[in-house]
């Protein structure tokens, strides 16, 4: 490697400090998630499993999709109303909870700049190699940026956000979605706790629209979210020592109106046993049993104002597009 090419890694490292969660004993792990979720029925896997190195590159193509009109429809938002956010909230921290690659965070590093301001970056997420690849790439587009990188799991590892003045925490790409209305509910209520009187919360949230919408943006046409979903078996075989055959199951997307959710599940496409040695167990699947590997629930600026105003929080600001397909919501404790 030329040395101004390791000159500059260095510099690079020195404006980037990470910050890993050691293990907790206390905290579910892949083996006790999968030991409840092949008991319950229907089995189910939580959808953070996805995130390994190869899926979080799998997210980040589906983000891309013609069909995926979430993250360009967020991204567009964001783009009208960052400097005004940025504004009110005049934040020295800017903490993003399940930051993956980041696209969206530029967006709000250019307003700090065009703001004068320049906050320190706390991205949290689940991959360590996703983490510092994206960080390492925001350092070298703005030379201003420090970045505290925390990898950890959002749903229990909040407490690894450092104290700050007036902190700027976001949560984009309707991610809450993933959560069911008790670990929402959960989640929030830990969030609003840690919130100070000058801090604010910006919330990414998709929006109830038509069926065949919602559907093709979970079942797209290249088949890249099938991929993504697939991919949560290698992470199981990995992980688990388990002998799950992919090309026996099947990508399954649906919108449950009644519940306001897509959800996703793996289809067995013939009965099947699955050795799981670190379960020391077998799982038996039926012909076309299901597997849900993962909820994505729809809102209401009604349902996004209760969910918040239960844990604490006060919507100040709400902003959808013409379409009315998104929202960001800025809230505070009240």
């Amino acid at each position: 490697m030329p040395t101004k090419s390791i000159d500059r890694a260095g510099a690079l490292a020195d404006r980037l400090r990470v910050h890993v969660r050691a293990p907790n004993g206390d905290a579910p792990s892949i083996l006790e998630d999968a030991r409840a979720g092949f008991a319950r029925a229907p089995k189910s896997i939580p959808p953070k499993y996805f995130y390994d190195e190869r899926g979080s590159k799998l997210f980040a193509a589906i983000c891309d999709l013609p069909e995926y009109y979430l993250t360009r429809t967020e991204q567009a938002l964001l783009e009208t109303r960052a400097a005004e956010v940025i504004a009110l909230t005049r934040p020295t921290h800017l903490v993003e909870i399940g930051s993956g690659d980041a696209r969206k965070t530029r967006t709000l590093l250019d307003a700090l700049a065009g703001a004068g301001m320049a906050a320190q970056y706390l991205p949290l997420d689940v991959s360590e190699a996703t983490l510092r690849e994206s960080c390492l790439a925001l350092l070298g587009e703005y030379p201003w940026l420090r970045i505290h990188g925390l990898v950890g799991d959002y749903e229990r590892d909040l407490d690894l956000i450092p104290p700050g003045d007036r902190r700027l925490v976001v949560f984009l790409g309707s991610t809450i979605g993933n959560l069911d209305a008790r670990q929402t509910a959960r989640f929030l209520k830990r969030l609003a706790a840690r919130l100070g009187p000058r801090d604010h919360f910006l919330l990414g949230t998709d929006l109830v629209k038509s069926r065949d919408v919602l559907e093709a943006a979970y079942d797209d046409s290249a088949g890249v979210t099938a991929e993504f979903n697939l991919n949560l078996l290698h992470v199981l075989n990995r992980e688990l020592g388990a002998d799950f055959e992919p090309a026996a199951f099947e990508h399954v997307a649906f919108y449950n109106a009644r519940a306001a959710r897509i959800e996703m599940h793996l289809r067995a496409r013939r009965a099947q046993r699955v050795r799981v040695r670190s379960l020391g167990r077998t799982v038996r699947f039926a012909a076309d049993e299901r597997m849900r590997t993962e909820i994505s629930r729809k809102f209401t600026r009604a349902s996004v104002g209760r969910m918040l105003g239960a844990a604490g929080l006060r919507m100040v600001r709400w902003h959808t597009p013409p379409d009315g397909w998104f929202a960001l919501s800025l809230s505070r404790r009240a």
